[in-house]
């Protein structure tokens, strides 16, 4: 199990957001935009960061950081890691999976993250059989593109989500962003789409968003069952 940190009850939860940081962060980075995501205390969120395994990245010389996979080349769409990305996978359905055991149905947990941390959220909470309550996904791109209509559940053709985007992103070209977009829009999925005239970051204004489009997702109204 991943080490994690966790903001709100750690008993009696309702519901949970597990979000995924970025390559060679930890959970610590986006613990600080909590309180800024307006989350009722009578919802009963229990939000859990992980801390990626440390693991060698190829573009960063080799050397060893936390990341959910490896980055082959900077092209980061190319010659993409499965091997890392499905023991990624495994682990954070480990963290659905203690969820559940903890009293949070499957259902009423949203994948989030950043770049890496929101790619694999996206590849996580397609695949699932329970659907989440939604996936936030935030300067990514899909992963494994060519697998998804193969492996994505048919439980989640109405799975929601909300992606957002760095106009001038020089990590994560926009351009990738969109064609992810437009993959999933052309399997059937829906996905909310924001830009932002930034880099590879969030801003305050991306992060009033997050907070309502949190709120509005009925598996975390404070008065869900």
């Amino acid at each position: 199990m991943l080490d994690t940190i966790e903001l709100g009850p750690r008993e009696h939860a309702r519901a949970a957001v597990i979000w995924m940081h970025g390559l060679g962060a930890d959970g610590h980075d986006f613990e600080p935009i909590v309180p800024y995501l307006g989350l009722p205390p009578e919802a009963a969120v229990r939000i859990v960061f992980p801390h990626a395994p440390v693991r060698p990245v190829t573009v960063n010389g080799g050397m060893s950081m936390r990341a959910w996979y490896d980055i082959r080349a900077l092209d980061i769409d190319r010659s993409q890691d499965e091997a890392g990305i499905r023991a990624s996978e495994a682990q954070i359905t480990a963290l659905v999976e203690r969820e559940v055991e903890r009293g949070v149905a499957a259902e009423r947990v949203v994948l989030a993250g950043f770049s890496q941390g929101a790619a694999m959220a996206l590849h996580v909470g397609l695949r699932l059989a329970t659907p989440p309550a939604g996936v936030l996904a935030l300067s990514c791109y899909l992963l494994l593109p060519e697998r998804l209509a193969s492996e994505r559940h048919p439980n989640n053709s109405s799975l929601p989500i909300l992606m957002a985007h760095g106009t001038v992103d020089p990590v994560v070209p926009l351009a990738l962003g969109r064609a992810s977009r437009d993959r999933l829009q052309a399997l059937g999925y829906q996905p909310e789409w924001l830009e932002y005239p930034m880099g590879h970051e969030v801003n305050m204004e991306e992060i009033r968003m997050i907070g309502a489009w949190l709120r509005r997702l009925p598996a975390l109204a404070p008065n869900a069952i």
